[in-house]
């Protein structure tokens, strides 16, 4: 039995320590969505060797001629580009003129005044969201450490599911605030910034991959507490039990012969009952039934 409290123990711990890790990464990367941009190209400046086409062409080099006449190449949807873009909770960053690089910003500016209390509560949700899964984890190392005796490592194991459930509230609230920032972004924001076309991406599917596996983790360690309360009680109630039992002989001043069989048979109804249930009996060691229960197990 001890091997399988361990084994729980173990799988909620790793899950703990998974979804610390997609969130951490989801939180420090800004790729929670992504899309392109329509901008206009803007006109090539200096002397054009080779075609570039991410801005435009003039038939002449030199533009300051005013006896020339100007004319460009590109007509309809060749004057514009499509510039690619990507952001997250702290910053949004588009592809620079040239294609080439990325230029950031700070999401808070591109999120519309009136609406950044939206952001700041994903912000701290999402801070409280790791902290909370932390102390999980943490508690759930404590809990394992040999040094407790069982009503210690109930409680310590207690503290450790009510963290890690909360953080993944905290988790759910911090998703679901970031989509709605982004979509009012989207539809008020500054109009240098509105996207033609976005979807989610990466990093949103690791916030979203480390909640699910935090309330994996959260139903394991509940599991793991209830379990063991039940246990718990249930091996009380039989030492009780038994103690009425032998005090009711001990009234009746019965031998203790018929004691020491009605405790046997007893013991032996209960292996037989866990058996049944498909479970692995365990030894109750009623300390009147020391050494039956060496010999039995």
């Amino acid at each position: 039995m001890g091997i399988q409290h361990a084994q729980r123990a173990s799988l909620a711990l790793t899950l703990n320590y998974v979804a610390f890790a997609l969130a951490v990464s989801a939180v420090t990367t800004s790729y929670w969505c992504e899309g392109t941009r329509k901008v206009a190209k803007p006109f090539c400046m200096g002397p054009v060797k080779v075609k570039q086409t991410y801005c435009i062409r003039f038939n002449s080099s030199n533009i300051n001629d005013t006896r020339l006449v100007q004319y460009i190449y590109e007509t309809g949807e060749e004057k514009f580009l499509m510039r690619k873009f990507h952001a997250g909770i702290w910053f949004s960053c588009e592809q620079t003129v040239d294609l080439i690089g990325f230029n950031c910003r700070s999401f808070l500016e591109i999120t519309p005044d009136h609406e950044r209390g939206v952001l700041w509560l994903c912000i701290v949700a999402e801070c409280l969201y790791i902290a909370l899964l932390f102390t999980g984890g943490a508690l759930m190392v404590i809990e394992m450490c040999p040094c407790f005796n069982l009503i210690n490592r109930l409680k310590v194991n207690a503290f450790a599911a009510l963290c890690t459930a909360l953080s993944g509230l905290f988790g759910m609230v911090a998703h679901m605030m970031f989509t709605t920032a982004f979509q009012l972004a989207v539809q008020m924001g500054p109009e240098d910034w509105r996207p033609k076309t976005w979807d989610y991406s990466w990093s949103y599917l690791l916030a979203w991959g480390s909640f699910g596996t935090c309330m994996g983790s959260a139903v394991t360690v509940l599991n793991h507490y209830t379990k063991t309360i039940i246990e718990f009680k249930f091996k009380r109630r039989t030492i009780e039990k038994k103690l009425r039992i032998k005090q009711k002989i001990l009234e009746l001043d019965m031998p203790e012969d018929l004691w020491y069989i009605t405790s046997l048979q007893e013991q032996a109804d209960q292996h037989a009952a866990l058996y049944v249930n498909g479970n692995e009996p365990s030894c109750f060691n009623p300390t009147i039934l020391d050494n039956w229960d060496r010999e039995y197990c």
